[in-house]
C-alpha cells in the first residue's frame, strides 16, 4: 500500500481529531490538509519507528497547537443569526468608535510583553524536553487530554504518564529558574 493510499485511509480519523480539538471544521479541515501536505513532501521524515497513524497524529498535534496559539491571541466579533456584521459591531462601539463598554482587563503593554517573553521561554525549554516526555506533556497540559486518552494514544500505562509528567513538570522548572527566574532575584 502506498503512503498516498495510507492518508487517504487516515483522513477521516485525523480530520475528527482535528474537529474535536479545534471545534471548527473548515480549520480542521486545514490543519489536517497542511498535515498530510507535510508528509507528503516530506516522506523520507518518516522513519517507521512508530505507525504511520501515529506518526501523521503527532505532526496534526503540533499543528493543532498552532492554530489554538493563534486564535488566543485573535478577537473574534460573531453576528447572531438575525443580525448582520455592521449591527453586531455598532453594538460594540460608539458612533466616535470608542468601546460601549471597555474589554475587561487589559493589560499594561509591558506586562504584555513579558507574559509573551515568558511562553516563548517555555516553549523553547518544552522544546528541550525529550521527545517522548515533551509529547506527553503537550498533550497533557497544552491539548488537555485525559492522562487515559494519553496512555491509550502511546500505549503506557496511567503509573507511567504520571512519571513522565513529574519528569517533564521538573525539567521545565529548572529550565525556567535558570533561563527566566535568574533574572529576576
Amino acid at each position: 500500500m502506498s503512503i498516498e493510499s495510507e492518508l487517504a485511509a487516515l483522513h477521516p480519523y485525523l480530520l475528527r481529531y482535528a474537529q474535536m480539538q479545534l471545534r471548527h471544521d473548515s480549520l480542521a479541515e486545514d490543519v489536517v490538509s497542511e498535515t498530510l501536505l507535510a508528509i507528503l513532501e516530506k516522506p523520507e521524515n518518516f522513519e517507521g519507528r512508530s505507525s504511520l497513524r501515529t506518526y501523521a497524529t503527532g505532526i496534526l498535534k503540533f499543528k493543532v497547537i498552532d492554530v489554538l496559539r493563534k486564535r488566543g491571541r485573535e478577537v473574534h466579533v460573531e453576528a447572531q443569526d438575525d443580525q448582520s456584521l455592521d449591527e453586531a459591531l455598532d453594538a460594540l462601539f460608539q458612533q466616535d468608535g470608542h468601546w460601549k463598554e471597555p474589554p475587561a482587563a487589559w493589560q499594561r503593554p509591558d506586562s504584555s510583553l513579558e507574559q509573551r517573553q515568558f511562553f516563548e521561554q517555555l516553549q523553547a525549554c518544552v522544546d528541550k524536553l525529550p521527545p517522548r516526555t515533551g509529547r506527553v506533556f503537550m498533550m497533557r497540559e497544552w491539548l488537555e487530554q485525559d492522562v487515559e486518552e494519553i496512555c491509550q494514544e502511546l500505549g503506557i500505562s496511567a503509573n507511567n504518564c504520571g512519571v513522565i509528567l513529574y519528569r517533564a513538570r521538573m525539567q521545565l522548572r529548572d529550565c525556567l529558574d535558570r533561563h527566566w527566574f535568574a533574572g529576576q532575584r
